[in-house]
């Protein structure tokens, strides 16, 4: 059977994925016709339910659970690899809700805990997230919110840090963040999505025992990152929350959706949104 699958080039999704894609693991009898976008494309083809098997923003999956359950596997989840909020030149927090704020997209988990964080601060712009820190040095805006791997070349871009948004989820709630899940589109048989649950996570379990299989891959789609930051990247965002979601991460999830829900954010999300 051939499914369609989309995913990031970011180093964290081309690492998980690649053993699975490039046939190094058995997957089943499965096959995937593949591409690659950035996360808030994923996102929009997500909510016109064109992909079979899509990574999203947990955000966006609130505008997209009707169409699809979350994988046990594969999720971007964890303790201290949350957004940062950074600018130019130093912002009081309490001046954020008239500040110009660069977005890496509406509908990416950064906007959403923003959102949480200060509802009042509605002045956004969306940029590409790796044209964040360029617009805060052409200041055309006061504030970014960065994602991935900018949040380990911001210092040398001479930006400061205002908050970091995983701090604040963590002390309100005491979870881990959860950033993005990698979904399955709902038309998809049972079945079939639990064996693409364990294809991905033998295909982590195979990219964690042998990386430098699955290095080129990771490397070629890393928009010529420095090998230390994709490692670094790597390290932060696949852990053990990507093999296996567990109790906490699947309510880590929900807990965002109720948050957000309660305070008008998103709407309300089926009950069944995880495979059983």
């Amino acid at each position: 059977m051939k499914l369609t699958l989309g995913f990031s080039p970011c180093p964290n999704d081309t690492f998980i994925f690649e053993s699975m894609v490039h046939g190094r693991i058995d997957t089943e009898g499965l096959e995937f016709d593949y591409f690659l976008a950035d996360v808030e494309e994923l996102n929009k083809k997500a909510f016109d339910s064109e992909v079979d098997i899509t990574k999203i923003s947990c955000h966006a999956f609130a505008y997209a659970a009707q169409n699809y359950r979350i994988l046990d596997a594969g999720g971007a989840i964890g303790y201290g690899n949350g957004p940062l909020l950074i600018s130019k030149r130093m912002i009081d927090q309490a001046d954020l809700q008239n500040a110009r704020i660069a977005i890496p997209g509406r509908y990416t988990t950064a906007n959403l805990l923003f959102t949480i964080a200060w509802p009042e601060a509605g002045n956004k712009t969306e940029y590409l997230f790796s044209d964040i820190e360029e617009a805060l040095l052409r200041e055309e805006v006061d504030a970014g919110l960065i994602i991935h791997e900018s949040r380990f070349t911001y210092r040398e871009k001479g930006l400061h840090k205002i908050a970091d948004l995983g701090e604040y989820w963590n002390q309100l709630t005491g979870l881990p963040v959860p950033l993005g899940s990698i979904v399955i589109n709902r038309k998809i048989p049972l079945e079939i999505a639990m064996k693409v649950d364990r294809v991905l996570r033998k295909s982590i379990e195979h990219a964690r025992e042998d990386s430098l299989a699955s290095f080129d891959f990771v490397s070629s789609n890393a928009r010529e990152m420095d090998t230390n930051v994709m490692n670094s990247h790597i390290k932060l965002f696949v852990n053990d929350f990507s093999l296996k979601l567990g109790k906490s991460g699947r309510h880590a999830i929900t807990e965002l959706f109720r948050i957000a829900h309660e305070k008008g954010a998103v709407p309300a999300v089926p009950d069944d949104i995880f495979l059983p």
